[in-house]
């Protein structure tokens, strides 16, 4: 009951905060996670890293994760053009460099937990950005897209939870996520298409068949994407990536839905939006 209360006050805090930040101003959403990024990107080199002689690999894959942010953020809120994007190129190939002097046993290794650090966790967190302006007509930005995806990534976790807490009898991945199961899944995705149904009645950024296409998306990206968080911690064989967030873990735990989700919501955006 204990652990319930502070899971549940947790999160309260968690979605307060990000949505406040949403509702208030894209730069302070931004902002916010920026400071996510940096968080998500060290938990990161910390639990993966931690058997490497990381070094100064470290604190320069932040900084290159952080340029690789705000240049994105820039570019989404038309104040760069989008060729900017192509300075991160030489940065990320600077890894290279540094490793080629490091004297590490395993640079294979290091570069390669670096540059998938960054790739996991700070780009999808950046691509956000372009979902205040899904149809990617210039000038014009709202904060309802962003706002309903978060929703239904949170609709489709919270309702999975109970509907397999209830219903729960056959297990949807057993040799990964002995928790899951096929009728919280399924009962989740139908909970979750019905949210995306209600929100096209009032977020009317994209039509109704669109959020319905887009909650389908999320539903199979975002537990795509905690089967594979819950992957990766078994392999280190621990349970939680960090405890950032009492009752729910660390930043990788939290967000890893969220980070398989963007890049496919991004593309349907892209193409047919």
């Amino acid at each position: 009951m204990k652990n319930l209360i502070i899971r549940t006050i947790t999160g309260v805090f968690f979605v307060t905060f990000v949505i406040g930040s949403i509702i208030w101003d894209k730069w302070i959403f931004a902002a916010l996670f920026l400071v996510f990024s940096m968080l998500g990107l060290w938990e990161f080199f910390k639990i993966f890293g931690k058997n490497l002689q990381l070094g100064i690999q470290k604190y320069f894959g932040l900084l290159a994760a952080a340029f690789l942010f705000v240049s994105v953020t820039l570019c989404a809120f038309g104040v760069w053009d989008v060729k900017f994007l192509l300075l991160n190129i030489p940065l990320l190939f600077i890894v290279f460099i540094i490793e080629l002097f490091s004297k590490n046993q395993h640079p294979l290794n290091n570069i390669s937990l670096v540059l998938i650090g960054i790739f996991y966790v700070v780009l999808p967190f950046s691509l956000l950005m372009f979902f205040f302006n899904p149809g990617f007509v210039v000038g014009v930005e709202q904060s309802t897209f962003l706002l309903g995806f978060f929703i239904l990534i949170w609709s489709n976790d919270t309702f999975a939870y109970l509907c397999g807490s209830i219903l729960g009898k056959h297990k949807l991945f057993k040799r990964i996520s002995p928790k899951k199961t096929w009728e919280g899944s399924i009962g989740g995705a139908v909970l979750t298409v019905f949210i995306g149904f209600i929100l096209s009645k009032y977020f009317v950024a994209v039509d109704v068949i669109d959020w319905i296409i887009i909650s389908i998306i999320i539903i199979f990206t975002a537990t795509i994407g905690d089967l594979i968080e819950s992957m990766l911690k078994r392999s280190l064989k621990i349970k939680d990536t960090g405890n950032i967030f009492p009752g729910h873990g660390g930043m990788l735990d939290r967000f890893d839905a969220v980070f398989i989700a963007v890049p496919f919501v991004l593309l349907y955006l892209i193409l047919f939006i």
